[in-house]
């Protein structure tokens, strides 16, 4: 696949936020103009400077638990969905996002949607044209390969001539708004959709807009796609969705070990988003809640997420976000490592211990995490580290200054915790 000159070029793992966590399929626009004004004042010092709108903004009424079986989205002309004014009241009369994504850019910030693969089916019901062709929705859709767990949009004939065409007009129209980021949905739930990806791809650099391109979700995603991803694509999900819960969050570790093992310069490996903070306002797992993770664990899935260099979507409520979480998001010698951390690897997985690998600058970077459930004093050796005997430095989470004895570290770790060591 030949690189487009249009595609940004992408040296650190993008930071913003995205609905979901926190209202489902139902945010509205003054919801995301609140998140977007927080993250400008609170966050973008740090490089948290995307507000992504997720799914089903083109339902006047969205189900606030889970997906309504018909959908009634919004379409144009031509089949392509457009914001419901109901909710996005800017968006009346044509204006689409442009709006939105005006006041976005005027913050600082840039703007993103999420879009689901294939043809709304509400354009097949009223079998729209396919803009540029003499083709319509019925003549593109199919019905056999459509999304198994949302009702919105059908599949596309990905060898039907107007295939293309179609795609070109869903990006066009975004590029027309504005929008500088795109997470598309239902691409990797197996099976990977290689030709609508693809598509997708064209469509982009046909839009004289660079975008971002983020693929979800990556339910048993195989590292076998890495070339095809990385050439195609920002970033790409490589589990199906993670809540707050340490079950969730343990099961990264596997997926961070083995994809950080796997060449794939050009893109980002997406651990998912971050569920901090206030979630589950009108979401669809769980109810309204400050996220179950313990400030040990969010610091350990904020390292864990670095050392992977994953894509940083924070899935909380912005405004109401607890002091505590807000310092942990924005600690910069953590983001640091994903921002320029080179050859991260995981080098020790010892039943509950486990070592990563990274060096930033001039530093040697050590993270230790302990996932057991009690407390537990370690002394770790520098061989087993990969430092020299007498390095010395400080702990990232703390500042506390660090020297080992005759090469021992001696380590206090929390439950579910981890201590991250910046050696010379």
């Amino acid at each position: 696949m030949t690189p487009s000159p249009l595609r940004p070029t992408v040296t650190a793992p993008p930071r913003g936020w995205n609905s979901w966590d926190c209202f489902g399929g139902s945010v509205r626009e003054d919801e995301v103009i609140a998140n977007a004004e927080h993250m400008a004042r609170h966050l973008l010092p740090q490089g948290w400077d995307t507000i992504v709108v997720d799914i089903q903004w083109y339902e006047p009424e969205p189900g606030s638990t889970d997906y309504a079986e018909v959908s009634a989205a919004l379409v144009d002309e031509v089949g392509r969905p457009l914001p419901a004014p109901g909710r996005f009241p800017s968006a009346a009369d044509g204006a689409g996002f442009a709006p939105l994504a005006e006041r976005i850019h005027a913050l600082g910030l840039r703007f993103g949607v999420h879009l689901m693969r294939g043809i709304p089916r509400r354009a097949v019901e009223l079998d729209t044209p396919i803009l540029g062709t003499d083709a319509t929705a019925r003549d593109l859709a199919d019905p056999d390969n459509r999304c198994p767990w949302n009702p919105d949009f059908e599949g596309v004939h990905a060898d039907h001539p107007a295939a293309q065409a179609w795609y070109d007009s869903v990006f066009a129209l975004l590029a027309q708004w504005g929008v500088d980021y795109v997470k598309v949905d239902d691409v990797l739930y197996p099976p990977i959709q290689r030709a609508d990806i693809a598509m997708m791809r064209t469509a982009i650099d046909r839009s004289g807009r660079p975008m971002l391109l983020s693929l979800s979700p990556g339910k048993e995603l195989s590292a076998v796609h890495a070339p095809f991803l990385a050439a195609s694509a920002d970033a790409w999900r490589v589990s199906d969705d993670l809540w707050d819960t340490w079950e969730d969050l343990r099961e990264q570790f596997q997926r961070a070990a083995r994809w950080a093992a796997v060449d794939h310069e050009g893109g980002f490996a997406d651990l998912d988003m971050l569920p901090l903070g206030r979630i589950g306002i009108r979401a669809h797992v769980g109810a309204d809640r400050i996220s179950r993770l313990t400030a040990a664990e969010q610091r350990t899935m904020l390292t864990l997420w670095n050392l992977g260099r994953s894509p940083l979507m924070m899935g909380g409520h912005l405004p109401d976000t607890p002091a505590e979480t807000l310092e942990i998001l924005t600690r910069e010698e953590i983001l640091a490592i994903g921002d320029a951390g080179v050859g991260a690897r995981e080098i020790v997985r010892d039943r509950d211990l486990v070592v990563w690998r990274v060096r930033v600058g001039e530093r040697e970077v050590r993270a230790i995490f302990w996932l057991g459930e009690r407390a537990e004093q370690r002394r770790i050796h520098a061989e087993d580290l990969d430092v020299p005997a007498a390095a010395s430095g400080h702990e990232l989470w703390t500042g506390t200054e660090v020297t080992p004895r005759d090469g021992w570290y001696d380590l206090a770790l929390e439950p579910h915790g981890c201590v991250v060591l910046s050696l010379a």
